[in-house]
Parts: C-alpha cells; sequence; structure tokens
C-alpha cells in the first residue's frame, strides 16, 4: 500500500459523484420526454449502467484467471445493494415503493437470485447456465418497457423535478453517456486502489471481492440513488437497487459464463455462506416492502448494521483472527434469530393495520 492507492480511492470516488449526478439528470430527463415512467428508467436504464463496472470488473477477473474475484464481486455486489445502499438510502430518507415494484419486480429479483444459487450447486456457472440467467434477464428487461409503454408514464409517480425537465433531448442522452463512462472509469480507479490496500493484507480473492471490489462497484449505485433522492426521484433510486441485483446476476454472470466456454467456477465457501446470504437479503426486502410499501428509517438501520456485521466476520475469518469464532457464536444465536423475530413480528403488525383499514372501509361504505 502506497500513497497512489490512496490518491486512486479518492480519485474514484469523486468520478462516481461526479457521475452518477450525470446519470440520473439525464435519465430523468428522458424518462420524462419519451413516456417511460422514472421507475422503468431506473429498473432498465439506470441499472444497465450502473452495473457496468461489475461487469468489467467479472470480465477481467476471469481473463486474468481470478473467477473467485469475478463471483465474490457480483454475489457481493448484490448483498452490498440490498442491505448497505438500500439501507443507508432509507436512513436519509424513507423510501416509498411502488406496487409494481414490490408486486412485480422485487419477486422477479428473489426468483434470479434463488436461480442462481441452484446453478451454482454444482460448482460451476457454465454456458447454459449462463444461457438462463441472461434469458431471465432480457424476459424482465422486456416486460418492464411493454408495460410501461402501454401504461404510460405514471402521473401520481414523483416525475420528473420541474427544474430539469427543459433539458434538450440530446443534452439528455450526453448527459448519460457521459454519467455513465465516469461511473465506469471511478469504479475502475476505486476498485484498483482497494485491491491494491487489501492485498498488501494478505486478504484472499474472494473476501476482496466479496468486500472491497463489491463496495466499489456498488458505489455507482450509491451515489446514483442518494443524488435520485436529493432530486426527488425516489422510483429510480429504489429501481436502481432492484434493477441492478437482476443485472449483476443476469448480464455480469450470465454473459461472461456463454462467452467464456469453460465458464465460472463457483467456490464451495460461497454456495455454504454468500449465496444464501445474498438470497435472503433479497426475501428480506419482501415483507418490509410489501406491508407498509415503505423502508422506514429504522429498517435501513437494520439492514447497515446487517451488512456490518456479515463484512466484520469475513474480515476475521479470513484473517483467522482468534475473535471469529465468538463472533460468529453471537451473530448465529442471538443477532438472526433477533432479526428473524423482528420481522415476523413487524410484518405481522402491518398485514393486521392493512386488514383492519380494509375491514373499517367495508364498513363505511354504503
Amino acid at each position: 500500500m502506497d500513497i497512489l492507492d490512496i490518491v486512486m480511492v479518492v480519485a474514484g470516488l469523486l468520478l462516481l459523484i461526479a457521475g452518477g449526478e450525470a446519470l440520473v439528470r439525464g435519465a430523468s430527463t428522458l424518462a420524462a420526454r419519451v413516456g417511460i415512467s422514472p421507475l422503468v428508467v431506473g429498473l432498465v436504464v439506470v441499472s444497465a449502467a450502473t452495473s457496468a463496472p461489475e461487469l468489467a470488473v467479472t470480465v477481467g477477473a476471469v481473463l486474468e484467471g481470478e473467477p473467485d474475484l469475478a463471483l465474490g464481486n457480483v454475489v457481493g455486489s448484490n448483498i452490498a445493494n440490498v442491505l448497505l445502499i438500500l439501507g443507508f438510502s432509507a436512513i436519509l430518507s424513507p423510501l416509498v415503493i411502488k406496487r409494481q415494484l414490490v408486486r412485480f419486480d422485487m419477486p422477479i429479483m428473489v426468483g434470479m437470485s434463488v436461480l442462481l444459487l441452484v446453478v451454482s450447486l454444482d460448482g460451476q456457472i457454465g454456458v447454459l447456465d449462463g444461457v438462463l440467467l441472461l434469458l431471465g434477464l432480457v424476459l424482465h428487461t422486456v416486460m418492464s418497457i411493454v408495460v410501461s409503454r402501454r401504461g404510460g408514464a405514471d402521473p401520481s409517480s414523483n416525475g420528473t423535478p420541474d427544474e430539469i425537465k427543459p433539458i434538450p433531448l440530446w443534452l439528455a442522452g450526453l448527459l448519460l453517456v457521459v454519467g455513465i463512462g465516469l461511473l465506469v472509469l471511478g469504479a475502475e480507479l476505486l476498485v484498483t486502489g482497494a485491491v491494491a490496500i487489501a492485498t498488501g493484507l494478505g486478504i484472499s480473492s474472494l473476501v476482496i471481492g466479496l468486500t472491497v471490489v463489491a463496495i466499489g462497484t456498488s458505489l455507482p449505485e450509491l451515489a446514483t440513488s442518494i443524488i435520485a433522492l436529493r432530486r426527488g426521484e425516489r422510483d429510480i433510486a429504489v429501481g436502481n437497487i432492484v434493477g441492478s441485483n437482476m443485472f449483476n446476476i443476469g448480464m455480469v454472470l450470465g454473459l461472461p459464463a456463454i462467452i467464456f466456454g469453460d465458464g465460472i467456477p463457483v467456490p464451495a465457501a460461497a454456495i455454504a455462506l454468500d449465496l444464501p446470504l445474498m438470497l435472503a437479503a433479497a426475501v428480506a426486502l419482501l415483507p418490509i416492502a410489501f406491508t407498509g410499501f415503505i423502508i422506514a428509517r429504522w429498517e435501513g438501520a437494520m439492514f447497515v448494521a446487517l451488512y456490518v456485521a456479515y463484512t466484520m466476520y469475513l474480515i476475521l475469518a479470513s484473517t483467522e483472527h482468534g475473535a471469529a469464532e465468538g463472533f460468529t457464536s453471537v451473530m448465529l444465536w442471538f443477532v438472526l434469530p433477533l432479526v428473524a423475530v423482528t420481522l415476523i413480528v413487524v410484518t405481522s403488525y402491518e398485514i393486521g393495520i392493512h386488514r383492519g383499514g380494509v375491514a373499517s372501509s367495508k364498513k363505511r361504505a354504503p
């Protein structure tokens, strides 16, 4: 580790912020001008753009003979997207979620996570597995665009702020392209510097992929979500995360598995812990979103705390620290059961309130 690595990390962060600003401004303007809802722009356009760093890292890792880094990048990024990015965004501002996202897009995200876990059980993501993953993404993308075009832009959505609508269409397209370029370059600089620092500390490729690289390549999503929230574009902020997870599975893992005939090896450690945890994070999002169609600040804080605990476990386990065993016991027998009970209680409470409200409405109806 030297000063150049630190400079690369700082420069990468600055480029990510600038890229996120340009991307959201261009994408939200395009949504208003061509009649596509901000939610679909977040699910498709912005998600594909913010998944570009993951794709670049995964392809490079496969070419350089680092398959553990390739898989860890995607799995770790999906975990970070839900627990860290959505959690942190909810802490800044409670996230109101569209019914379409909850009833259609989130279940598909969970389904693609299940598919990834299933095709990985044999220790290899082969060509056929890649085709299945990519096909799932293509079908979701086509259905999202068709539904949006039939229904038109949702007038009840947060919409595009008036102050950014007058941007000419050509300028919005230019901002979109520039934003993507800055995000990719910023992520590359940040990941390169961060990996050099982590490698100097003796951390394995899988753990580097699950933590340092995953967080680095998820920073475009974080930058985009925060800027979208600041501009009042909550649909883009949430849709970006859900869509990014699907693009990470379908495109970032599916496409390289098809291109490279040998496929992508899946470490046993990832099958035992990280892939199930990725699925669990996606599933945990469903009851929170289904109950009140909102992710509250305390729920966001819980997600962030779980991500910090997961990261601490990976670091302690990879360095064979003496505290790893005790930390694992506390997480397994206290923290995780407490989280599960909390989710069950909150879900039951919210469902009870919802049913009570529906019953009251029926009684008041003539």
